[in-house]
């Protein structure tokens, strides 16, 4: 096999390692210098020059040279080109014929088990994909399908592929729905999902594709290492095999990290890469629940401004002296973690976190007895997933919950790390240009954007910004009865909390609004309901981007209404999640229409632009350039400010893993 059919240079693979993956390599100065200023200035300043998807487009001429001869042969003459296509792959690599050849081959396949034919826009997309970069398509451009083509041409040229995407149930349903097209094709198909075991997971791993989530990719893999410890290297594993001991590579799940195609890759490579993926075991509490609730007694006497000061942007609380001096007052005599200033003080300023930035129905649910925490980017609850360094067990003694055992670390690893050490790494998603420079500098994928397959027809009908909540809900209220009730157009009404979620539900009650309420406590149901929510004069309350992934389609007689109309009730953190869901209408060409509802009192402005925000009041006006100009800068200015939070924690989580990682290498553990 040349070096031109490797996914990547001999050179990059991983030494001592069980199976394939990239080394990760630290980069000299002048290297990592080359990167940003091709990821900042050049590859930005060519996009402008030449559209990216231009060059994409030379796949075309390529797969039509095929499609009559296809469309011509039998079932059993395309799976005999299937087979001989393979060692043409693996002998030639990814050239644009080969890969042409197997796109058409695929389509025809596609068409004949799914009954659809992939657009265009779909084959670029693929086209993009397998050449390892980050694509951009609409909401409803058909990603999931568009993805088959990239499958199947790394598979058939014998590359393991995992198709990575956020949550079970996307996994399940996708394995399943193009399973057909996959076996049609001679290539095997798994799924990994929650609550699968060791030995079921590896036989999906050792399937041409498997399909599983971001989660159960990253512990299987931390797992896998775990297992191995030191002496992981293929060296050792083969003198153990001499010595009939094959005990510890039984224990691997995973074959490889050869090509991964990531689905939602905005919510895996940014909002999930904000905290370190710890594999830990269950061990002793450090945090006694007496502790916690003598802690949270203590903490509820302290007076803010006077005993602490919060940092709600850092979402941290610093004690003052006083506070700190009147702790070591109440300690006194006292045992255990009370005897040491450093850990008490810990422990009360966990209480105060606990109390103060952590809100039920907002950053948690208390669902059977349990504190569970919602995922701020999709609203989903994440059942087990729990906060370390003993906050959990303090959010459990603040709600009266039975508290859980503390946790010991076996292993960590960050997002960014785990998804470089892919051999070949790709991703789509709705929205990446807002972060496209981090994406290049930190994922080297460059970011590129596939043409819509029809042309829009989203109207947007601007913003409303309000003085006070009760005023936002009371604008969104109307908003319903004109377009639900009036119009008989269906409307999705975006919230950024549960508790938002409940509230504005309780609005459209007392109002005789009939609606469905989908929030982090209605999970499993969420891709029943988000199906439904373009049925003539239905209303849908989702937060954030709960049922994402789903597609909305529209009822009878709505397309002739004006479609599915969407409410944004609250700017979110990131940009890209305002337009997500503004991207759940007018899909494909379908009508639809927009707007945001926004109040001065919402989080975004209380958090990231305080005095901004009590200055914009006065210009709170709708009908003035003026007052437009001034929102739209007090919009951009809170985003931005959020943002750039939000990408400084994700930079300071890699470099944090690297040091930690240098540090275990040289003490002979490893991660």
């Amino acid at each position: 096999m040349s070096k031109a059919t490797l996914l990547v240079d001999p050179a990059e693979l991983a030494p001592a390692r069980p199976y394939a993956e990239r080394s990760e390599g630290e980069r000299r100065w002048h290297d990592r210098a080359a990167e940003l200023l091709l990821a900042l200035a050049l590859r930005p300043l060519r996009d402008r020059l030449r559209d990216p998807a231009r060059a994409l487009r030379a796949i075309l001429p390529h797969v039509s040279a095929h499609e009559a001869r296809l469309r011509l042969a039998s079932d059993d003459e395309l799976r005999a080109l299937a087979a001989g296509l393979r060692t043409r792959l693996r002998r030639e690599g990814f050239t644009v014929a080969l890969a042409g050849e197997a796109f058409a081959l695929a389509r025809e396949a596609a068409a004949r088990t799914l009954g659809k034919r992939h657009y265009e826009s779909q084959l670029l997309a693929g086209w993009a994909l397998l050449q390892g970069r980050l694509v951009e398509m609409q909401t409803g451009e058909g990603k999931t399908f568009a993805a088959t083509l990239a499958a199947c041409a790394a598979a058939l040229a014998g590359y393991p592929v995992h198709v990575i995407t956020v949550n079970d149930y996307l996994a399940s349903r996708d394995a399943e729905e193009m399973g057909p097209l996959y076996r049609f094709l001679g290539l095997s198909v798994g799924v990994v999902v929650q609550g699968r075991s060791r030995a079921e997971r590896r036989e999906a791993y050792a399937c041409a594709i498997a399909y599983c989530t971001n989660k159960e990719l990253a512990f299987d893999y931390l797992r896998d290492r775990v297992a191995l410890a030191r002496r992981a290297s293929r060296l050792h594993l083969a003198l153990e095999r001499l010595r009939g001991d094959a005990g510890r590579e039984d224990e691997l799940v995973l074959r490889g990290l050869y090509f991964g195609i990531v689905d939602e890759a905005d919510s895996v490579f940014i909002d999930e890469a904000r905290t370190p993926l710890i594999l830990s075991a269950t061990g002793r509490s450090g945090t006694l629940p007496e502790d916690c609730a003598r802690a949270l007694a203590f903490a509820r006497g302290l007076s803010p401004g006077k005993d602490y000061t919060i940092d709600l942007a850092e979402r941290s609380v610093t004690l003052a002296e006083a506070a700190k001096s009147r702790l070591g007052a109440y300690a006194a005599g006292e045992d255990g973690v009370w005897r040491s200033a450093r850990a008490r003080e810990a422990l009360v300023t966990q209480a105060l976190s606990a109390l103060l930035l952590f809100q039920r129905d907002q950053h948690y649910v208390v669902a059977d007895g349990k504190v569970q925490i919602v995922d701020e980017s999709t609203g989903r609850v994440m059942p087990d997933r729990s906060w370390e360094q003993g906050l959990h067990q303090m959010i459990e003694a603040k709600e009266g919950c039975a508290p859980t055992d503390g946790r010991e670390t076996l292993a960590r690893l960050t997002y960014q790390r785990l998804f470089r050490r892919y051999l070949r790494l790709s991703g789509m998603t709705g929205t990446a240009q807002e972060v496209a420079r981090e994406i290049a500098a930190v994922y080297r994928l460059a970011v590129v954007r596939v043409p819509l397959h029809r042309p829009s027809r989203r109207v947007h009908a601007g913003t409303m910004f309000c003085a006070s909540l009760a005023e936002k809900w009371a604008a969104v209220a109307r908003s319903v009865e004109r377009h639900a009730s009036v119009a008989r157009r269906p409307v999705l009404i975006g919230t950024r909390s549960v508790k938002a979620s409940e509230e504005l539900s309780r609005v459209l009650a007392e109002r005789g609004i009939e609606h469905a309420l989908l929030n982090a406590k209605q999970d499993a149901e969420e891709a029943e309901v988000v199906a439904r929510a373009g049925e003539a004069g239905r209303v849908t309350v989702a937060t954030n981007m709960a049922g994402r992934g789903t597609d909305i389609h529209l009822g009878p007689g709505v397309a002739e209404g004006g479609g599915l109309h969407v409410i944004l009730t609250e700017y979110h953190d990131s940009r890209r999640i305002d337009r997500q869901l503004f991207g759940r209408c007018a899909r494909q060409g379908d009508p639809g229409s927009c707007e945001a509802i926004v109040s001065l009192e919402d989080e975004i402005f209380a958090v990231h632009a305080r005095a901004p925000a009590r200055w914009a009041a006065g210009f709170r006006q709708n009908d003035g350039a003026a007052a437009r100009a001034v929102q739209w800068a007090l919009r951009r200015a809170a985003q931005f400010a959020a943002e750039r939070r939000a990408a400084t924690i994700r930079l300071q989580n890699l470099k944090l893993d690297q040091r930690l990682e240098q540090v275990l290498a040289f003490s002979g553990r490893g991660e």
